[in-house]
């Protein structure tokens, strides 16, 4: 199926322009607990259909899936290239709810950090693995993104916070406590998802994954670096 245009964001914007398109990822849609319901329909929706079609798939039929109208889906991410980066950035993220971000919620003052972020980690990484639609979307986004110019223009200027609110939300609250020192958080973000998660993506681009023991200790020693690199500095 053909794209053009006007399917690939709203026809009042100018799609080719990254600014634009990058302000619509970054943007806040309708508020309330009606308009959140509405949200995650749509991301439902939009997550089925894209892993079904590709980004080929339009705004109409995603709304029709929703039950919501093509203006509400607007309305809440400014254009379908916004709305599959929401996508993929839902599904990454949604694991560390319940995980990352609930441990250092819950972190006491005196609490073990390794033990908990491994916990968390672990937890993390065991979910990425067993939920097919997570590597898929990943894998769609590296073929649609060379296949689509705008769209490849959102995913890159979004940036890697944009990408990844829980994580970093989840390390900002370690540098505000003083359990790590963060100085760069965007690139901090990056190497928490290399040493846990993007082995697993690599992997499984290419048609093959990691066995359980080697995801266990890829998870252990990734935590490991990770915390002895942003650890503060002795009193």
């Amino acid at each position: 199926m053909g794209t053009n245009a006007r399917e690939h964001g709203h026809p009042a914007e100018h799609v080719g322009d990254a600014g634009d398109a990058a302000g619509a990822t970054a943007r806040r849609g309708p508020a309330g607990a009606r308009a959140e319901r509405k949200r995650e329909a749509i991301i439902t929706a939009a997550r089925a259909l894209f892993l079904r079609d590709g980004f080929d798939v339009s705004v109409d039929q995603i709304a029709a899936e929703a039950g919501v109208s093509k203006v509400t889906v607007y309305n809440h991410f400014g254009s379908k290239q916004a709305l599959f980066v929401e996508v993929v950035k839902d599904a990454m993220d949604a694991p560390l709810g319940d995980t990352l971000v609930g441990a250092v919620d819950g972190l006491a003052e005196g609490d073990d950090l390794r033990t908990a972020i491994t916990d968390a980690a672990r937890a993390w990484v065991r979910r990425i693995r067993s939920d097919p639609d997570v590597l898929a979307l990943r894998n769609l986004v590296a073929r649609e993104a060379h296949r689509v110019p705008e769209l490849h223009a959102v995913w890159r200027e979004s940036g890697p916070q944009l990408h990844h609110p829980a994580a970093s939300g989840a390390l900002a609250e370690l540098a505000a406590t003083g359990r790590l020192t963060i100085p760069d958080p965007e690139v901090a973000v990056l190497q928490l998802y290399a040493l846990l998660v993007f082995p697993h993506l690599v992997f499984s681009a290419y048609g093959t994954e990691l066995d359980d023991a080697l995801a266990e200790r890829l998870t252990t020693t990734g935590v490991d670096m990770f915390l002895a690199y942003y650890a503060p500095e002795p009193p």
